[in-house]
């Protein structure tokens, strides 16, 4: 079972990049070729900087070009979680609300062969080190074949879950059966007839749960190996026709610059001014039934403003979400597993999904549910799955659909040392430090994009990528215009960001718990906001009064 992006552990000799320093100087170096990737690229290019993207995969989608698992697809709608780069935007058709993997990934080929990235991009390359040089103000950045770039600005766009999660269960390779994690699936895994078991149901795992649940065949079977119950809405898939396209294509330009507007990057947004008591309880119902038919995240999303900050309004839109969801449910065992009566934890507390036909494969007698909250699994055996009491599901193929150590786990899994010889692990293992979320102190010309404490996992991807690079666009051309070489976030800058992203959570009782938000999803990992959650237009503000303002919480020499 593959468990890392790299090739190997073992760093070969010195391999210099063609384009590495002495013989010509880089000036920007991107990790990384999702939405961050080729954004960066394309747009510093265009303001004359060298700049070059190095890649894992072998080819440019991120998270995309890795998720292959049955039925990964975007839960963003059309046309929201796309670049708003006019060459691309106006060129390219989707053809569903929410794009499928396949799509996604024939997306990214699009993109980069009409930006032409690809010469600018090495790929099958894992980065493993940076180490910054104080004499010659640059980063030394190696990748596990020993391919080795000098580069002035290091910039890693590897996204909030590029370290996948593994539970240290001690038998993990001794299955003698077929067993991957969602995020290294293989193109095709035939399961007809098949004995087959999913262990998560967050999003991942749902969509896995979701398309499994119709492959199996009347002869196979399915054993969901839940924790905690998915918050799902209906996600209202449906195919785009000539004249929706026709008429979005329109106003594409507006829509792009629109989603900066929004709370959380999309096309609608919470409704502060609005709340539950506002309504009588027909017209709360009224309301949330509208925004249920509507699908997506609006139910979650578009709704009452007080819904996250007081507990009244958080079990009402609880309470609407289960009557729905459990008349779905056929059998009292599965329905009060899948949606109890009484919330485990606070609505939304926990990142929610979007399904299609979730909850309608628990009615099927081949699909079956353990409650690993009562019996939690101990161990994988090889013959499946072994439980707490002793009991041992046997199964031919696992999906493991376990997760990631979000936010902070992929640029922690890189020995990335700063100007003072510390790693950035050890840094943020005693807490999480950034400016602006973006450039931590004494890791000089570091950036880092759609990663800790900046809107990430609270907004659409690309609402979120791209003034975010467009700020490093600008710092950018600021120190090539006054002919700075070193930029330095102040350490009292970012101790003021820390305290201002804990102010942004505790007014949430999504605080209150534990969750992928605050890194409370992976044991032993210091709990703490991770995202900062005062939405996408306040941040957009905040940082570019901080580069107007003169870069004060930075030293630039």
């Amino acid at each position: 079972m593959q468990r890392d992006l790299g090739k190997t552990n073992d760093v070969a000799s010195r391999v210099d990049s063609p384009y590495s320093y002495p013989d010509l100087s880089i000036d920007v170096l991107c990790i990384g070729a999702g939405f961050a990737g080729c954004y960066l690229l394309h747009t510093l290019r265009k303001a004359g900087f060298k700049t070059k993207i190095i890649e894992a995969g072998s080819d440019f989608g991120g998270v995309w070009h890795w998720n292959s698992y049955p039925g990964a697809r975007v839960d963003s709608q059309w046309p929201i979680y796309a670049l708003g780069i006019p060459e691309v935007y106006e060129n390219w058709t989707w053809s569903e609300h929410y794009p499928g993997e396949k799509e996604l990934k024939r997306y990214f080929q699009f993109v980069g062969e009409k930006l032409d990235l690809r010469k600018d991009t090495e790929f099958g390359k894992k980065v493993v080190s940076a180490e910054w040089d104080e004499e010659g103000k640059e980063w030394k950045v190696k990748c596990d074949d020993g391919f080795l770039v000098h580069t002035k600005f290091l910039i890693a766009g590897i996204g909030f879950a590029a370290k996948r999660y593994f539970p240290a269960w001690k038998g993990l390779d001794s299955f003698k059966g077929v067993m991957h994690h969602s995020s290294f699936w293989p193109e095709h895994v035939d399961v007809k007839g098949k004995r087959v078991g999913v262990i998560g149901t967050g999003a991942t795992g749902l969509q896995i749960i979701q398309e499994w649940g119709k492959e199996i065949g009347e002869e196979g079977s399915l054993t969901v190996f839940q924790r905690t119950p998915p918050l799902a809405g209906p996600m209202r898939q449906k195919k785009i026709s000539k004249e929706e396209n026709e008429e979005m294509r329109a106003r594409l330009a507006n829509v792009y610059k629109e989603r900066l507007t929004t709370e959380s990057g999309f096309s609608y947004t919470t409704r502060t001014e609005l709340k539950m008591s506002d309504h009588t309880l027909e017209e709360r119902e009224k309301f949330f039934e509208e925004l249920w038919q509507m699908g997506g995240f609006r139910f979650f999303s578009n709704t009452y403003g007080d819904v996250m900050t007081n507990r009244e309004a958080n079990r009402a839109a609880y309470d609407f979400w289960a009557r729905k969801t459990r008349a779905r449910v056929h059998d009292p065992r599965k329905r009060d597993l899948v949606a109890p009566l009484e919330p485990l934890h606070v609505f939304c507390g926990k990142r929610p999904s979007l399904e299609q036909d979730y909850y309608e494969q628990y009615n099927k007698k081949n699909v079956d549910i353990v409650d690993l909250r009562v019996n939690p699994i101990v161990d994988i055996v090889p013959e499946g799955v072994q439980l707490d009491d002793g009991t041992v599901h046997e199964l031919d193929i696992i999906a493991m659909a376990t997760g990631f150590d979000m936010v902070t786990g992929g640029l922690k899994d890189i020995d990335i040392r700063g100007s003072n010889g510390d790693l950035l692990r050890d840094k943020w293992d005693k807490g999480t430090l950034t400016h602006l979320g973006m450039t931590t102190s004494s890791f000089p010309n570091f950036f880092f994009l759609y990663g800790p404490q900046g809107p990430t996992a609270h907004s659409n991807g690309p609402s979120c990528v791209e003034p975010q690079a467009d700020w490093i666009l600008g710092v950018l051309q600021h120190m090539r215009d006054e002919a700075k070489v070193k930029l330095d976030a102040r350490p009292e800058a970012e101790e003021a960001w820390k305290q201002l992203v804990h102010e942004k959570s505790v007014v949430s009782l999504r605080h209150t718990m534990l969750s992928s938000y605050n890194g409370g999803n992976i044991p032993g990992k210091k709990v703490e906001p991770l995202n900062y959650a005062g939405g996408l237009p306040d941040y957009i503000e905040r940082i570019w009064k901080e580069r107007n303002g003169g870069l004060a919480g930075f030293v630039v020499s």
